[in-house]
């Protein structure tokens, strides 16, 4: 393996530890992670969610914490390496959610009155750049393959012992894995 292509593997790398980690930001609602996933002046557009990061991160905000839970699950990632310091990839992905009878936004989660399962399937569209030596999102693009919406019974998890769920933020078990994107 040439010197060249192992760079190129240690980016790839750290290209997919940031779609990783904001998948995990958004599940376990660790909100001050994601000024280590995108660049400072990076845009984002989903649906009707769109704006620089800081925006987004407002109006997922908006969207995600009603829910009583969320999941992302990541597939295959393609990677297409314009420079040295710039990547466009694609990412499939599922994105689950368990959806209140009272959530109140209607444009992206229909009101039903009750409780229901939400399942989104599409792609991050992502250009990443390189600056000061780190990869980070500069641009998202979000795009719905399908979505799928379900009445959902026996997702409270609330009876459960203690330790056996995931929780949000850093009460989760898997905090020290992600430690080097918090702030």
């Amino acid at each position: 393996m040439t010197a060249n292509s192992n760079m190129r593997l240690e980016d790839r790398t750290a290209i997919q530890d940031v779609i990783n980690a904001y998948t995990h930001a958004i599940d376990r609602r660790c909100w001050q992670m994601m000024g280590q996933l995108f660049h400072d002046d990076a845009t984002f557009q989903f649906g009707p969610v769109a704006g620089d990061w800081h925006e987004f991160v407002e109006q997922a905000r908006g969207v995600i914490e009603p829910c009583l839970a969320t999941q992302h699950q990541l597939g295959q990632v393609m990677f297409g390496f314009e420079s040295d310091t710039i990547c466009h990839t694609e990412t499939y992905m599922t994105a689950m959610h368990t959806v209140p009878a009272d959530h109140e936004i209607p444009h992206i989660f229909p009101v039903t009155g009750k409780i229901y399962s939400a399942v989104i399937a599409g792609r991050y569209v992502d250009r990443f750049e390189k600056r000061e030596g780190e990869w980070r999102i500069a641009q998202r693009t979000g795009l719905y393959d399908w979505r799928e919406f379900r009445e959902a019974d026996g997702i409270d998890l609330s009876e459960l012992p203690e330790g056996v769920c995931g929780y949000h933020g850093e009460r989760d078990p898997s905090t020290p894995a992600i430690t080097r994107f918090l702030p």
